[in-house]
């Protein structure tokens, strides 16, 4: 692990700028933790849904697919675009326009009587996370100090897991009113949060990589004084700013500018790093972990559970408070560990709900206790590893003049995922005539895909803990991702002073 510097305070401007931007993650986490409850509650389903056979109002399968997944789309979308918007106004305004998207987004599902309307408002709201999810980690990523930037991209994950609980205490505090305000409190609150997050990002300094990228080193420069702090030695900012123009200058050199740039094969291992970070991102959603928090509230109500609120609130709950170890193990323990044992962890965690939920039931009481329990195991591993660290391998794998790109796809890879899941979890998990049934069986499935994530961390994905971005670059092309493990920032320093 790379030692922190002398003095914290040197250090302490780049990490408040850093969980600033972390807010961005709260509004993902709001909505997902929103739409959960929404559709449980019964003024929502009377508003937008059918009165059943039994008097109750209701959804079917298909509408529940489209409203949940709808809002990916819009994510995929602002994802994709998210480079050029960060590359063309910076990763500042791009993340404030983000947040002005999805406030109109918000208003529109807070004023919906219309269910195409409640949509519409879905994917604009949707297009603005899209837009804050690319571009925020990118931000944190280029202006965090390099022996703390997991950590600090890890607190993004964090601030959605506190997104996801806050959303699910606001639901279960408004899901008796008897009108509409029951859903469209938890809904249009969120146009405080996104004003609030772009007032904060007005105050930042930018990315001195933007400004690098832009040939304005005397602004970068400044913005480099800002991160550290205005008593930081001349030579140390002298220092930093002529590694991050000597690395851009190399990149440029080789003319990589452009998306079909992203996926060359060369000595630098672009392809490699591309795949890599589109396919960590959708394999962080095949964990299944957003089947729970998309659809627990109506599984758990379906598997018997009188309480599914509470059950929600506790899962949300276990999901934030896991995620803080992370903080520390992933600078201590690294990122290939962490993501390797998190997923033999998950593996085994949904292998024992399903295999409960088929020979026991869901409806015994010791069932729903085992349920509960391993249910909330699996998200404690998510939380302390997949969940923070998917976003941090993406966002410090790529060299500066693709990263924007590349952190664009691999995003959008997220939000593709994302939406696939979402649409499909409900044909697979009710009983609805045509759906396939499976119910707690489901887990099986996301077992597999768990065992699946170990094998892709232990042969793809490169340990990177105590490198400046500039030295990952050199890690890629002297090393494999299983011999990454036993270098460190001196190694490689050496093995590029060698090769001078």
């Amino acid at each position: 692990m790379s030692k922190a510097p002398a003095s914290f305070k040197t250090a302490l401007p780049g990490i408040v700028v850093c969980c600033v931007a972390a807010f961005g993650g709260f509004l993902f986490g709001f909505d997902t933790g929103t739409i959960s409850g929404n559709i449980a509650m019964n003024p929502w389903l009377k508003r937008f849904g059918y009165l059943d056979s039994t008097g109750a109002y209701a959804i079917s399968s298909a509408t529940k697919s489209v409203v949940v997944s709808i809002m990916a789309v819009g994510e995929f979308c602002g994802a994709l675009l998210s480079s050029p918007v960060a590359d063309s106004i910076g990763r500042r305004f791009g993340v404030m326009a983000g947040c002005l998207v999805l406030a109109i987004g918000v208003a529109m599902q807070t004023g919906a009587s219309d269910l195409g309307v409640f949509i519409a408002g879905r994917v604009v709201g949707g297009f603005g996370i899209g837009l804050v999810s690319g571009i925020v980690p990118m931000f944190q990523s280029e202006c965090a100090p390099k022996w703390i930037r997991g950590t600090v991209v890890a607190g993004y994950q964090w601030f959605i897991t506190i997104g996801i609980l806050i959303a699910n205490i606001v639901n279960n505090a408004t899901k008796d009113n008897g009108d509409d305000s029951a859903y469209r409190i938890p809904i249009g609150i969120q146009i405080a949060f996104s004003f609030t997050l772009a007032a904060g990002m007005f105050l930042l300094p930018e990315s001195p990589r933007y400004y690098v990228k832009k040939g304005d080193n005397e602004a970068a420069r400044k913005s480099l004084t800002r991160l550290n702090g205005s008593d930081v030695d001349p030579s140390v900012l002298d220092a930093e700013l002529k590694e991050i123009t000597d690395s851009f200058a190399l990149e440029l050199a080789q003319n990589e500018t452009s998306y079909a740039d992203c996926f060359k094969k060369n000595d630098r291992k672009i392809l490699l790093r591309t795949l890599t970070g589109i396919a960590i991102q959708g394999f962080q959603q095949l964990t299944g972990v957003n089947f729970i928090f998309y659809y627990g509230t109506t599984f758990f109500k379906q598997a018997g559970f009188s309480n599914s609120f509470t059950i929600s609130m506790i899962t949300s709950g276990v999901n934030m408070v896991a995620t803080i170890p992370s903080f520390y193990l992933i600078e201590k323990v690294g990122r290939r560990k962490l993501l390797f044992w998190g997923a033999v962890v998950m593996c085994i965690c949904e292998y024992i709900v399903a295999i409960v939920g088929v020979v026991v039931g869901s409806d015994n009481t010791s069932a729903q206790t085992t349920l509960v329990v391993f249910v909330c195991i699996y998200i404690c591993a998510f939380a302390s590893t997949w969940g923070p660290i998917a976003w941090v391998v993406l966002n410090e794998i790529n060299p500066l003049n693709i990263r924007a790109k590349s952190v664009s796809m691999g995003t959008a890879s997220n939000w593709f995922w994302n939406f696939l899941i979402g649409f499909v979890t409900p044909y697979l998990v009710d009983s609805d005539a045509g759906d396939a049934g499976l119910g707690v069986k489901v887990f099986f499935i996301w077992g597999t895909t768990c065992f699946m994530c170990a094998i892709f961390t232990y042969f793809v994905v490169y340990e990177t803990k105590g490198l400046s971005l500039e030295e990952i670059d050199q890690l890629y092309i002297n090393h494999t991702a299983i011999e990454s493990v036993k270098v460190d920032s001196k190694r490689v320093l050496e093995l590029e002073n060698t090769k001078a």
